[in-house]
């Protein structure tokens, strides 16, 4: 089984930005090390205060990672068991 848990390398140890589930103290890990996820909005045309209206109206989707959400990953399966 493979878990991804997003994390930050500073003074030598992961952060990790949240626990992962379920995982025993000792489990073996292979950490890649990934590129700055910073993006230049303005290379892309969008000015801070588009950026601003932008977060604000994606920050609903949030409640998407919680684990009571993960009956909408098979949404379509469960609805034809019906």
């Amino acid at each position: 089984m493979l878990t991804s848990v997003e994390g930050t390398y500073r003074n030598g140890r992961i952060e990790l930005k949240e626990p992962p589930g379920n995982i025993q103290s000792g489990t073996p890990v292979i950490v890649t090390f990934m590129g700055s996820s910073d993006i230049d909005l303005g290379l892309h045309g969008i000015s801070p205060a588009q950026a601003e209206e932008l977060r604000a109206a994606l920050a609903t989707f949030s409640d998407w990672n919680e684990v009571e959400m993960d009956v909408y990953n098979d949404y379509d399966a469960a609805r034809a068991n019906r």
